[in-house]
């Protein structure tokens, strides 16, 4: 899963239970925790059927508002995936982010001079004993531009067809405006030698 430390309270510490890693022994989770006194006690704080945690965000001056990805079950199709975001600490939760029934988001960054601007990544994937399909066209990049409870696909320049694997991404620190991504092309190519 993840975890994630307020910036402007290190005593708020969240953490998403279940691996967001798709491999044949990936363990579901439970949903996922909050504690507020530096991880000496934890309190369930919802989610349950989100089974794998891709990320958690957490604003960087306002605690309460938090952003969780969830990539739901490994080996079947659930409506639990998505992009959740909360602005009372947790207490009550809006999906703010949904592509379809097997993709959900892995990876989510709020830019460091604007926590306004988000961007998550959807990966679109399926397990099963004999194969994993770890692509599809559920898979992309999103912007928002309101805090995450808008989103808008960003497909301007990024592959878009059905080879769009696991994608991974953050902004540069020292330019904003710049954002790396790091994907998983699924496409086989073929090299030919004579």
């Amino acid at each position: 899963g993840d975890m994630a430390i307020a910036p402007s309270n290190d005593n708020i510490i969240w953490v998403g239970t279940g691996e967001n890693n798709s491999s044949r022994s990936t363990y579901a989770g439970a949903g996922i925790y909050k504690s507020t006194d530096a991880g000496k006690t934890w309190e369930f704080m919802g989610l349950p059927f989100s089974q794998h945690i891709g990320q958690i965000q957490i604003h960087p001056q306002n605690p309460d508002i938090v952003w969780v990805g969830s990539m739901g079950s490994l080996y079947s199709r659930n409506e639990e995936r998505g992009l959740y975001m909360t602005t009372d600490g947790g207490k009550t939760w809006k999906k703010t982010l949904y592509i379809d029934d097997n993709t959900g988001i892995i990876d989510i960054k709020v830019q460091p001079e604007n926590p306004d601007i988000l961007l998550a990544a959807s990966w679109e994937r399926f397990r099963q004993a004999h194969d994993f399909i770890g692509n599809g066209k559920g898979s992309g990049i999103w912007r928002s531009e309101d805090g995450g409870k808008t989103w808008k696909k960003s497909a301007s320049g990024f592959p878009q067809d059905e080879f769009v694997g696991r994608i991974g991404f953050d902004f540069s620190r020292s330019n904003p405006n710049v954002v790396y991504a790091l994907h998983d092309y699924q496409k086989t190519i073929v090299f030919w030698l004579s």
